[in-house]
Formats: C-alpha cells, sequence, structure tokens
C-alpha cells in the first residue's frame, strides 16, 4: 500500500472535479496564485482548460499560462488582464473534465477513492468522512457509530486491508488509540 493521494475530487459539478483553488491576485497582469491537490509532479503545467467555481458561477477559462513563485502555481488565464478581472475569481475551485483527473497508480489511493469507505476494526467501526495531511502520515477522518470522530492513520501497520471497490477498509487499531481522543 503506498498512501498517495492525487486529485482528491472535493465536489463534482457537470462531470467536472475540483482539483485545487485560485487563492488570490499576483502581479499587475490579472495573474492569480492557487494551489492543486495533487502529488503529480507539474500537474499544473498539463492544465489546458479548466472551470472555476466562483459566486455560485461555473465558467470555463483556457490556461495561458502556469509559473511558479515561492513554490505555488501562479496562473495566467486567457481574458483575465487585470487585476479587477481577477478579483472576480479569487477563491474560486479549479475543477477538470472527470476524464482528466490523474489516476493513482497500482497500490495507490486517492483522498476521493478512501472517503465513504467503511472502516471495520475488532473494537470500532464507522465511515471515512475525510482525510487530512500534515507533514506526516495521512490521517481518515471517521465517525463512529457512537458518534464521536476519531483520526485513524492510514499506514499499513493498521489499515490491513482496503477494497475501494467494496468501499471497505479493515483495522487493527493500535491499543490505547480510541482512548487518546
Amino acid at each position: 500500500m503506498k498512501p498517495v493521494f492525487v486529485e482528491p475530487g472535493a465536489f463534482v459539478e457537470n462531470d467536472w472535479i475540483a482539483i485545487g483553488r485560485l487563492w488570490r491576485t499576483r502581479g499587475n497582469r490579472g495573474e492569480l496564485l492557487g494551489e492543486l491537490d495533487s502529488a503529480a509532479p507539474g500537474r499544473e503545467n498539463q492544465l489546458k482548460e479548466v472551470a472555476v467555481v466562483a459566486g455560485g458561477q461555473q465558467r470555463v477559462l483556457q490556461v495561458q499560462e502556469v509559473w511558479r513563485h515561492n513554490g505555488q502555481p501562479v496562473f495566467k488565464f486567457a481574458g483575465i488582464d487585470t487585476i479587477s478581472d481577477a478579483e472576480k475569481i479569487e477563491g474560486a475551485e479549479i475543477l477538470v473534465p472527470a476524464s482528466e483527473v490523474a489516476k493513482a497508480e497500482e497500490g495507490a489511493y486517492s483522498n476521493q477513492d478512501l472517503v465513504g469507505c467503511r472502516v471495520e476494526g475488532e473494537s470500532f467501526s464507522g465511515l471515512v468522512q475525510g482525510v487530512q495531511e500534515y507533514g506526516g502520515p495521512p490521517l481518515l477522518q471517521v465517525e463512529g457509530g457512537d458518534g464521536r470522530e476519531i483520526l485513524i492513520p492510514f499506514v499499513q501497520t493498521i489499515c490491513k486491508e482496503i477494497d475501494v471497490a467494496a468501499k471497505i477498509i479493515r483495522v487493527e487499531l493500535p491499543e490505547g488509540l480510541l482512548e487518546y481522543q
């Protein structure tokens, strides 16, 4: 099992899947600083056409140029040429057609694959609500049958069997994990 996460698809709208967001304007040419939820290096350079959702409106834009500033992608879209134009899509989700979503390699799982899986263990069962990443191993955010939420490290020593097709993850929780949350 490789805990690699690629393009989790925060939501789907008309067969477009969210893969990131635009944070704020950068410079005076209508560029926007953004982020992509992808582990694929250089994913931003593969984008030609994206949809952005801002203020409840979905708009398809042509990616004119992408470059990096301090490790973050900076997007320049055709027709977005001023700071005022760019401000209208600040905070927007970046979407791509479902057919263009990067697929996880063999033995890897996307956040989207894991969300909704039933977690079953000897002393615990619940449903994966999300995946949190803080620089260490990813954490499965699981709502237990008793209504409390726990974080389970997504590591091979705990997550013994993962069947995303059947939407089930079998776990062996370490002693004390439930008591400390």
